[in-house]
């Protein structure tokens, strides 16, 4: 028996190929199958099936594109009501692989369909060694059940019996694989360690050591960060069935004056995935900013409108590739086209530009007491600002900003800071967006502002 992992940084995401004698399954896959055709094939292995855990809510998932290549059966549970052809899995369903036993355990609570897979390597023992458990238990921490408008308390109490009746009647031994690590939002503690053990967990996961019912349901629907836009969206789109990756189009290299004709349209937003610097010294007005270096699947997920088409301006097209990727991972299939040559034959071309001036902290520390009425904006989360702030400051987390924005004086210079000057960048586009453009932007944030001793 093999057990492969595979993770995505960004996304944290976890997926797994369970291999026998001569089979193998994937569980959990990503938009992007590639990987586990490969994998497959280095194992000297044939897949033969697909395992999905739950509707995921932060990504798209692979799994029809995966059985378009191998014409194998996607499991999935039954409470999910998908859309496209499966084989429905319930409590107590069993999938055979080889000398593998995989058995269904239906664990609700992170989503109310959630089901957990019981692997049993019988040639070993009848006695399961291992579970792969989507978002209903992580290394460090549980499934956020808050995703359902008016069903948390409901998913809570859920989650807690998946969690006590459920999973940790598991052997302390068998090893847990979960979805997701740190730097997910699907959770709010995880850790960076990929794999553990129900034993490990008992004994260290702060949130399974609760095991009062209700302090428990009070724990998981207080003080979660917020979830953004594209997990409803893609929990959908698992649940009817992701357009397949080879019918999306190939994004077109569009010349200036060809993007000024999609402009004017008006069904076309320009996403400029350079470096929040980059962006300040030189971009088309209008454009949104999500660089594709720091969590771009997420924030581009949480912001971009997914009803309009999108045009990349990137440094190559090499980082339009890997954005037209990342892009998809959440949803986001309308990406027509970008910039050919960059800003620079934009330039060349003689069409209007905008730009954004970037500060240090030592010049936002003169702004600070040369400029009457400067307005800083702090556009980190509501937890960061609570932990600390530059005094005066003003706080709106930058996702809220696209309807917030009228609650600024378009009249006063605004500082915009974050922890490093990548969340700021996104917020000061959102800002020009919405016609405020007395901004600058403080490069290096928070880091930086404490670094060089400033309170």
């Amino acid at each position: 028996m093999i057990i492969r992992q595979f993770f995505i940084p960004g996304i944290a995401h976890s997926s797994y190929l369970i291999g026998g004698v001569g089979s193998c399954l994937i569980v959990d896959p990503a938009r992007d199958t590639d990987r586990y055709i490969t994998a497959a094939k280095e194992e000297g292995m044939r897949i033969a099936g697909i395992l999905e855990t739950h509707l995921h809510a932060d990504f798209v998932s692979g799994h029809r594109d995966l059985a378009d290549r191998t014409g194998v059966p996607i499991y999935m549970p039954e409470r999910a009501g998908c859309l496209f052809p499966h084989v429905p899995v319930s409590e107590g369903s069993i999938i055979n692989l080889d000398d593998l036993r995989i058995e269904v355990m239906e664990t609700p609570g992170h989503t109310p369909e959630h089901v957990s897979y019981v692997l049993t390597h019988q040639s070993r023992g009848d006695r399961p060694g291992a579970v792969f458990c989507g978002d209903t238990l992580f290394v460090g921490d549980v499934g956020r059940p808050d995703l359902f408008p008016g069903r948390s308390r409901e998913l809570a109490d859920a989650l807690f019996t998946s969690l006590h009746e459920r999973l940790f009647t598991l052997p302390d031994y068998c090893e847990v694989y979960p979805a997701h690590g740190a730097g997910s939002l699907c959770g709010r503690m995880l850790s960076a360690k990929r794999w553990s053990t129900i034993g490990y967990e008992r004994e260290f996961n702060q949130a399974v050591t609760i095991r009062d019912p209700e302090e428990f349901v009070r724990y998981l629907t207080t003080n979660m960060p917020p979830a953004p836009d594209h997990f409803s969206r893609c929990s959908e789109i698992n649940r009817r069935g992701p357009t397949l990756l080879s019918e999306l189009p190939v994004p077109e290299a569009f010349s200036p004056r060809q993007i000024t004709e999609i402009l004017d349209k008006n069904t076309t937003d320009v996403v400029d995935i350079r470096r929040y610097d980059a962006f300040g010294g030189f971009h088309i007005p209008g454009s949104w900013n999500v660089d594709t270096e720091v969590n771009f699947s997420t924030f581009a997920g949480w912001i971009l409108p997914p009803d309009r088409n999108q045009i990349l301006v990137a440094h190559d097209p090499q980082q339009v590739h890997d954005a037209v990727l990342m892009m998809r991972r959440v949803g986001l299939d309308r990406v027509t086209g970008y910039l050919a040559g960059g800003l620079q034959g934009w330039a060349f071309a003689g069409y209007t530009s905008d730009h954004v001036r970037i500060i240090s902290v030592h010049e936002l520390a003169s702004l600070r007491t040369d400029t009457p009425g400067l307005l800083i904006l702090d556009v980190r989360t509501q937890a960061e600002y609570a932990g600390y702030h530059i005094p005066g400051s003003v706080n709106i987390p930058w996702p809220e900003l696209r309807t917030r924005y009228h609650e600024l004086d378009s009249s006063r210079s605004i500082a915009v800071i974050c922890g490093t000057g990548v969340r700021s960048g996104i917020a000061c586009s959102i800002l020009k967006r919405s016609g405020i453009h007395d901004i600058c932007n403080t490069a290096g944030g928070y880091t930086g502002w404490i670094a060089a001793g400033y309170e």
